[in-house]
């Protein structure tokens, strides 16, 4: 396979421990992009990239980069995006993967018309304990699936100018861990819900801080979410069938399970490493495009960017950009 030229926008904390990643498998980071020059050739002087860039748009524009990691806050992933789709790139987007469900299907039919494959980097899609999961679950391990529960708690610390708190920047919990549970719910679940029952307590800012999310579907499969921003919660995922149930502890990036069966009797199921989360996004995408496949997990993401559009209307919660 030849070896992809990748390029990082936006370098940040979460960009900084991609780098590390792409390092292990492609030895190098081709370029780096950022709106402060000084803050990328930092980053790039850290991970030796040859090709630093003060403007996203003249990066975008550069010819020899062929996959470009897009690490900014979601309310301008869209943007970016279709930048690059434009500019004939491969896109792997940090979560969430837009804003909105209307962006997202702008973007899928651009990919698609051109070729070109976009995933959002949701590490849950590729890890191989997922995997193994999924198939365990489709040969009948556990039974006819009946009930997801879901919960996701991140302590933030209470700062109304904090980005997570902010409307402009599309912050609270729903697109930040939100879409984590969402995703582990909709991985599990045999159909997309169609029935959506919602509460929630929003931060002064306007945001959500906390909420619960129950959702149905025509399979008669129930799902009940937990999420909030000002406390911690375990970060669990529990899938319940009829012959047993899975729990997944520290969900996001899990590499271990077990099954809990009605005598009592628990199995361990592992797969991969936490450690190597970003590695597995990385050899994901990089297969697809080196088969010529089209995105395994978009179809997911859009699905999951649909309830969440649901979800936020119900509880009349608009970005001020949107």
């Amino acid at each position: 396979m030849r070896k992809l030229n990748w390029a990082i926008l936006g370098p940040g904390t979460i960009a900084a421990e991609f780098a590390a990643a792409l390092e292990q498998i492609n030895g190098e980071v081709y370029a780096v992009g950022s709106r402060n020059l000084e803050r990328a050739r930092e980053f790039a002087a850290k991970f030796k990239v040859q090709n630093v860039y003060g403007d996203y748009d003249e990066m975008i524009g550069d010819e020899n980069i062929d996959i470009v990691y897009i690490a900014t806050p979601h309310n301008n992933h869209y943007e970016y995006i279709m930048k690059c789709l434009a500019h004939n790139k491969h896109v792997l987007c940090e979560k969430a993967i837009t804003v909105n469900g209307a962006q997202l299907e702008e973007i899928v039919d651009l990919a698609r018309s051109k070729n070109l494959v976009v995933e959002e980097a949701m590490t849950i899609y590729h890890m191989p304990l997922y995997k193994k999961l999924r198939q365990l679950v489709d040969e009948g391990k556990i039974g006819k699936i009946k009930m997801i529960q879901v919960n996701f708690g991140s302590l933030k610390e209470y700062d109304v100018t904090n980005r997570f708190f902010s409307p402009d920047l599309a912050g609270g919990a729903l697109l930040d861990i939100g879409t984590y549970a969402l995703s582990f719910t909709r991985y599990f679940m045999t159909s997309q819900p169609d029935e959506i029952l919602t509460t929630v307590k929003k931060f002064e800012t306007g945001v959500d801080e906390q909420s619960g999310i129950i959702l149905n579907n025509a399979d008669d499969e129930m799902a009940v979410v937990s999420l909030t921003m000002r406390a911690k919660q375990p970060k669990q995922g529990i899938v319940a069938g009829e012959l047993g149930y899975i729990t997944v502890t520290n969900f996001p990036r899990g590499d271990m399970a077990t099954i809990t069966y009605p005598d009592g009797r628990v199995e361990t199921i592992t797969a991969g490493q936490t450690a190597q989360a970003l590695v597995y996004e990385i050899e994901d995408i990089q297969n697809q495009i080196a088969n010529q496949e089209k995105s395994k997990t978009l179809e997911l993401s859009v699905d999951v960017m649909a309830i969440m559009d649901e979800v936020r209307n119900q509880w009349g919660l608009k970005y001020s950009f949107e």
